[in-house]
């Protein structure tokens, strides 16, 4: 490459560094007029880090207000106890296609064999790709969603739930909840619909979430809303903690 069409790639990157900062073309134009090939370079190089130290910034904040209980990621996790439907690839999983596509994921199975450790995994990788995402147990959520209503903020609760690209709600019927925690848990499972993605984690068949959740038919509603454009991952196994357990050590 000629140096002329050298200083043109370079300044074409620094217009779009321009424009990613937020910044006017000025600089692009003092290139062309003023600068020597090594400020140029220089400029590059600036303008570049900054970009660099913006997005490392974003990403820790998308960590940060993710709110996940724990740090899990891909590396080390025992794929084999997992069957993914035919219509799942396990690169969905790692690089978030899942999301992009709004598609739900439901991780059923005991205890104990992985399915929170996938749904973070899935989660903080999402944020390393500059996604928003939201982690609650269903408890958590219920808790919150009714002291909102009771103190007023609601929209503002369901407002910042909704801005999010995927939620994840853990622990999905391990407690029951009384009718009022029912209607608003469906209020945000009806509000993501075809909005974002979800990944709930349940040791909960189906057949039996309206004894949780208080209402037959809600329970429908929901399963039906959750498996149009979701998939259900089954995890098989003994409990990764019972296996590990110091007090099964002799």
């Amino acid at each position: 490459m000629s140096v002329v069409r050298e200083r043109e790639a370079l300044r074409a990157e620094i217009s779009a560094f321009c424009k990613k900062l937020v910044l006017s073309q000025r600089a692009v134009q003092l290139c062309e007029t003023e600068a020597t090939p090594r400020q140029e370079e220089f400029l590059h190089r600036v303008l570049a880090e900054e970009m660099e130290s913006r997005e490392r910034s974003r990403r820790a904040r998308l960590l940060s207000r993710a709110g996940f209980p724990v740090y899990k990621t891909w590396e080390g996790y025992e794929r084999h106890g997992v069957k993914l439907p035919s219509s799942l690839k396990w690169s969905d999983l790692t690089e978030g296609a899942f999301i992009k596509g709004r598609r739900n994921l439901v991780l059923y199975g005991p205890v104990g064999t992985g399915k929170t450790h996938l749904a973070i995994a899935a989660g903080l990788r999402a944020c390393e790709l500059g996604l928003t995402v939201k982690f609650y147990t269903v408890a958590e959520l219920v808790m919150r969603l009714a002291e909102s209503k009771r103190g007023g903020t609601l929209e503002r609760l369901l407002n910042e739930i909704q801005r999010c690209q995927l939620l994840i709600l853990d622990e999905w019927g391990y407690i029951p909840v009384d009718k009022d925690g029912s209607q608003l848990l469906f209020r945000v499972i009806a509000d993501s619909y075809e909005s974002r993605s979800l990944i709930i984690t349940t040791n909960l068949e189906f057949s039996k979430w309206g004894t949780v959740f208080t209402d037959d038919q809600m329970a429908a509603a929901m399963i039906d809303r959750l498996a149009h454009h979701g998939h259900l991952l089954v995890f098989e196994g003994e409990s990764y903690r019972m296996k590990h357990a110091l007090m099964k050590e002799r």
